[in-house]
């Protein structure tokens, strides 16, 4: 079950969830950016929202993706997406920029910029993330 903070409209767990509130909307996150970016971003949400029990919602600077905690975050850079999830093995990808392990997962980071970058690797990745989490 969800709550909506009626401040912010972000969709959360509990009502007691910490969450920065503030309203944004994902068109703010992509305004500036190239077009690929915000093309990128919705083939990424067309996959992930069908999966079962996922909240979306955005923050300051990124894109959440909850399903028991968080287990996806997308951030609009200029050129570029960031993208960190998590696993409970160090991945050995060349995709991966950054794996730092912490409080037991290890929380990776890529980046990408363009649909060709989407590759079943990456979604696999991101599905471990949601399963893990």
């Amino acid at each position: 079950m969800s709550w909506i903070c009626p401040k912010c409209e972000r969709e959360l767990r509990t009502v007691s969830q910490v969450h920065y509130c503030i309203k944004v909307s994902v068109d703010s996150l992509f305004e500036g950016h190239p077009a690929e970016l915000e093309l990128v971003f919705d083939k990424i949400l067309a996959e992930v929202a069908d999966w079962d029990d996922v909240l979306i919602s955005t923050s300051k600077n990124c894109i959440v993706f909850v399903h028991k905690r968080t287990f996806f975050v997308i951030r609009p850079m200029q050129k570029q997406l960031d993208l960190k999830f998590y696993s409970k093995t160090k991945p050995e990808s060349p995709i991966i920029m950054k794996s730092t392990f912490h409080a037991g997962k290890y929380e990776n980071s890529t980046r990408i910029s363009q649909l060709t970058d989407l590759t079943m690797e990456l979604f696999g990745m991101i599905k471990g993330s949601y399963i893990l989490l």
